[in-house]
């Protein structure tokens, strides 16, 4: 077993180290694209910014109700809990909540509270928040921010710290800094369009939002990223590190792995002094098989799919609001904390996040493989 452990660490080490250091380049070229249906035509795109609101139809909403209505539940095992994933039988009572009990009209005017607005970039409709400071104190001026959200998510999980930043004085906060806030729907989210062609990664979604700065008016911004917005955060100060004055991710890919790292994975636990490990690190890392190998593969199968089959998981969650709903909180529980496996409810009892019902009307979410 020990000579199998060491094996697979072998192996994932040098598959993350390819990954990780596929490129030493500091400045990334910029390229271009088009993603909009059938060849680029001749004639220039179209600049015109457009005002937009969030509106849902009776239909829209009767199609969601019987869609919930007709669900369909499969019998979890008896205390799998969280196990195996979203719970059916607690997925009933979230069913039933967002059938009788949510306010779509209500959370309409809370999506609309916010300025938001599209525009055409390479071909397809950019969906996002542009948020303007209205208190600013004689001789200040607001720092532009581009604020890029993951998965699975939307720009609503930007929605209560915009106040923050756009108001801090108002809010209890320090007033010296304030932000004007740009917060786009990565293409293939919420309300901005999935792309039409193949090919369609986290450098070209970088391209595009930096297109909308400059289309703005921002030569100079910030950006700030989380989750997959970090991917795209970094790879947009790679291609213009001339117009990001700051960055700030909260998921970070630190690229370190070398020859010595490598052997501290497969020798670390025999001897830790060799590797400057501390008893933390010890029992954070080891047994590596199954502190770190074993994680991996029972939380990244989603990602596998995603990566290679996506229009085939796409069918499913697309068509049932309810199998989306699992497939997005299942997400939220389990990234939360790993223990709410064991619980009954997942640990969401309390706070049921908006994103599938927000993709859940909208239907635009993908989970793109090359996304």
């Amino acid at each position: 077993m020990m000579l199998l452990e060491l094996i697979m660490a072998a192996v994932l080490g040098t598959i993350i180290y390819l990954f990780l250091t596929k490129t030493k380049e500091k400045v990334l070229p910029i390229g271009d694209g088009w993603w909009a249906a059938g060849e680029k035509p001749d004639s220039e795109e179209d600049t015109v910014i457009r005002p937009f609101k969030v509106v849902t139809s009776e239909e829209e909403i009767q199609d969601l109700h019987q869609r919930l209505d007709k669900a369909r539940f499969a019998d979890p095992l008896e205390d799998s809990y969280f196990h195996y994933g979203f719970n059916a039988t607690y997925l009933k009572k979230i069913v039933s909540y967002w059938r009788n009990e949510f306010n779509w009209k209500k959370q309409v005017e809370i999506l609309n509270q916010f300025p938001q607005f599209k525009t055409k970039i390479e071909g397809i409709d950019v969906h996002f928040l542009h948020i303007k400071p209205l208190h600013l104190s004689e001789g200040q001026s607001a720092k532009p921010l581009l604020m890029i959200h993951g998965w699975p998510g939307s720009v609503y999980e930007l929605y209560k710290i915009i106040p923050l930043l756009t108001d801090p004085a108002n809010h209890g906060l320090n007033g010296d800094h304030v932000f004007e806030m740009i917060c786009p729907s990565i293409p293939g989210f919420g309300f901005s369009e999935a792309p039409h062609k193949k090919g369609f990664n986290p450098m070209c979604a970088a391209r595009v939002f930096y297109k909308l700065m400059l289309k703005l008016g921002f030569q100079k911004f910030y950006v700030q990223g989380g989750d997959y917005g970090s991917v795209i955060c970094t790879n947009l100060a790679q291609i213009a590190p001339c117009h990001v004055k700051g960055i700030h991710i909260n998921l970070v890919y630190v690229s370190t792995l070398g020859f010595k790292r490598l052997l501290s994975i497969l020798l670390g636990q025999y001897f830790p002094g060799l590797f400057g490990f501390q008893a933390e690190d010890i029992q954070r890392l080891f047994p590596f098989k199954r502190k770190v190998l074993h994680r991996i593969f029972l939380e990244t199968g989603y990602l596998h799919l995603q990566a290679t089959k996506p229009d085939t998981v796409a069918c499913g969650l697309n068509d049932s609001p309810v199998g989306l709903a699992a497939y997005v909180l299942e997400k939220f529980s389990t990234w939360t904390d790993s223990s709410f496996k064991k619980l009954e409810d997942g640990g969401l009892e309390n706070k049921v996040p908006q994103p599938f019902r927000f993709c859940g009307l909208t239907g635009e979410e993908r989970g793109d493989g090359s996304m």
